[in-house]
Order: structure tokens, then sequence, then C-alpha cells
């Protein structure tokens, strides 16, 4: 758990500007992975109608999957991404995830059979895993511990709306389109790599020859104990979007909702309260100068705007619906601040492989909520099932939970100076 300084070097590492290269090229990649991210979500139900799958239990149970094989590809991409950016640097993460998940959505606006998208969502997943993590990674280790808070701010708040581009375009252009446009979106982001420089820490670090994206080292003593927390605080989150949200449909019908329920629109407005939830959770830390209480006061209200969704919406009208989806969003909007907690947790010789990590096993924990949540709604509770509602709640309690104790026992990290190593 000791932590200790670098090596002696001849310079201090070089900052940046709010607005600078840096933060503008992490925040349009973060826009443009949000976008392919959630576009899944969003055409859902009309590409599986488009490749024969329509009965409803076959939709619910093949997108199941096909977000599975996403997160599955996250998972493997975080671990990837992650030693990557401690051993070759973060800017050739940022870029490399960038291109592949590109390419693999362009791809993706092909596919004719199951199998097909089941793969290309893997691939898609790997390279949408990796630009977050080292984005953070980048702005936090060049921007001044003073300004580290609104710079990944800038990032979240821009990156999210990606959804909202995702939505508009699925819904106006088709979903084939949709994935061409994305892909496009990100090869195009490879042209902004001119101004963007390496992060000072990370070559002071590579000139000093630390032992660097050793993700193994994660697992020792004291130090696993800290990386679980990183990864606990973010489950809540993928909890909210990967099952609340993308069931939409099917929560809106358990509830008796007056009127269809989209998937693409609660995606929408789930995402559009994230746009101002992930500036408020930002600007807040800033201000009360605590990550701490700033996360602990968004998992309080997420409880709440579940305990809304799950209960409150009986017989709604579907406006109603999407009102709580945009409140809920809002509450779930600490996702850069998580990603930065976790930066700031470990030393520059590990914080891109946690950077990167933990927001993807965050991600793909939907892995393991999936199939707990299908088991509970099947559950039996005084002979009858406990349903999507009953076993929305029981998880949704246990990931908050879990989640509030992490950021209750983690050390405060606001104003931390992150030019330092981990012992190893």
């Amino acid at each position: 758990m000791a932590l200790t300084s670098p090596p002696p070097v001849s310079s201090s590492p070089k900052t940046t500007g709010l607005f600078s290269a840096i933060v503008v090229v992490a925040a349009l990649g973060y826009f443009v992975d949000i976008y392919d991210l959630i576009l899944f979500s969003i055409v859902r139900v009309k590409s599986l109608n488009d490749l024969g799958i329509t009965a409803k239990e076959a939709v619910t149970n093949e997108g199941l999957f096909l977000i599975n094989m996403q997160m599955a590809g996250m998972l493997l991409g975080g671990i990837l991404w992650g030693i990557l950016g401690d051993k070759r640097g973060r800017l050739s993460v940022l870029f490399g995830s960038i291109l592949l998940y590109s390419v693999a959505n362009i791809a993706n606006g092909f596919v004719q059979t199951i199998d097909q998208y089941a793969w290309l969502r893997l691939i898609a997943g790997i390279g949408l895993a990796g630009e977050l993590g080292a984005g953070i990674t980048l702005v936090s280790e060049t921007l001044p511990k003073e300004k580290r808070g609104y710079g990944t701010m800038i990032v979240a708040t821009v990156g999210v709306s990606g959804a909202m581009l995702a939505y508009w375009i699925g819904e106006k252009f088709g979903w084939r389109n949709a994935y061409f446009i994305g892909g496009g979106l990100g090869l195009a982001l490879l042209a902004l790599r001119v101004g963007v420089y390496e992060s000072g820490m990370f070559e002071q670090a590579k000139q000093a020859e630390v032992e660097r994206g050793n993700f193994f080292r994660l697992f020792s003593g004291p130090r696993l104990l800290r990386y679980l927390k990183c990864l606990l605080i973010g489950v809540p989150l993928w909890f909210v979007v990967g099952i609340l949200i993308t069931l939409a449909p099917e929560f809106g019908e358990a509830l008796n909702v007056g009127g269809p329920v989209s998937a693409g629109l609660a995606v929408f407005w789930c995402y559009f309260g994230l746009v101002f939830g992930d500036f408020a959770s930002g600007a807040l830390s800033q201000l009360l100068k605590s990550r701490k209480i700033a996360l602990q006061l968004f998992l309080l209200m997420c409880g709440a705007l579940i305990a809304a969704y799950l209960f409150a919406l009986r017989g709604a009208s579907p406006t109603a619906f999407y009102r709580i989806c945009f409140v809920l969003g809002f509450t779930v909007g600490f996702w850069a601040l998580f990603v930065t907690v976790a930066a700031e947790q470990f030393g520059t010789n590990l914080r891109a492989t946690v950077a990167t990590t933990a927001p993807n096993f965050a991600r793909g924990s939907v892995v393991l909520l999936v199939p707990m949540f299908k088991g509970l709604s099947a559950l039996q509770v005084s002979g009858r099932p406990l349903g999507i509602i009953g076993a929305g709640a029981v998880l949704g309690l246990g990931s908050l939970l879990v989640a509030f104790w992490a950021v209750s026992t983690m050390p405060e990290t606001h104003g931390k100076d992150l030019d330092y190593v981990e012992p190893l």
C-alpha cells in the first residue's frame, strides 16, 4: 500500500490548458466511443427483426446474448489496452482503440447472421474498451491537479452526448447506416493526432525503466482491495444502463405503462440526463474538494430513482416513463468521476492499466448481472416468480450497497499529486 516517489528526473512533467488538443481529442474520442457503445441498445429490436428474429422472447434473449458478447469483448480489451497503455504509452492506446472499433462497426453494417453480429460486437467491444481509460489517464496526467476534475468533466459531458446522436442517426438513417456513420466518425478522429503529445509522467517512468503495466501486480495484498473498490463503484451505472434502460420495453410492459415504450427513446433520455449528471458530479467534486462526497450523494440519488422507476410508474404514461429515465440518467452521471478516482488511486506505472480495466470491468459486470437478473426473475417467492420488477429491486439494491461501501472506505484523491510510481 505504501507509495514511493519516482526516480529523480531532470524536469517536471509538462502540463497543458483546460481546452487543449489533448482534452478536445479525448472528449471527441469518448463521444464516438459512446455513440458506438450504446448504438446496439438503440437498434437492437430493428436490427434483429431485419435478421429474421421477430418473436418477442427471441428478441430479448438474442439481444442479451449480443450485449454479453460486446461486454465480454470489453473485458478482454480492458486488460489488453490497459497493459499497452502503461507499456507503450497513452497515445498508442487512444488511437489504436479508435481504429479497431471504427473498422468493426463499419463491418457491422454488413452482417447477415446472428453469428456474424455476435463476433463483430465482440471485436468492437475490444476496441471500445481502450478509449476512455487512455483519454482520462492522459488528461489527468497533463492538466494541473487543481483543474484535473474539470478536464475529466469536459471529456465526460461531451462524450456521453454521443448517445443522443446515435439515437437520432439510428432513427433517421436505419441501423446499418448508423453503424457505417459511427465507424466513419471514428476514422475521421484519427486525423486529429496532430497537436496531441504523450504524457510527461509516462515518459519519466519510461526513462527511469520502472516496471510498467504488469496487470498481475494489482492482485497483491492491499493493492487488490483498492482495485476492487474502484471496480465496484461503477457497477450501479451499468445495472441501470444494461438492465433497466436496455430492457425498457419489457419493464414498460410489466408496469402496464399506458402505451409502447421505445428502447431507443429510453436510451436517449437516460444519456441526455447523463450529460448533465457528468457535468454536475465533476463540478461538485471540485467545489466540495471531495471526490468521495460527490460520489456518495450521486449514489443516494441513484437509489431513490431506481425505486421510482420500479415502483412509481405503474399505469403511468410513456412520457412519465421517459422523464424518470432522464432523471435516472442524471443520477448515474458519475461515470467520468468514477474513472478519474480510479486513475488517481494508482501510480504512473499502473495508472493506465487501472483506468482502462476499471470502467470496462464495470461495463462487463453486465455479463454477470444479466444471468443474475434472469435467475432472480424466475425465482419462486410464495409460489410466484419474483418477476423483472422484483429482480430489478434486489439487484439494484445490492449493486448500490457495495458501491457505497467502496466509496466510503477509499482514500480521498482530490488535489492529489499523481507524479509517483507504485512500488512493485
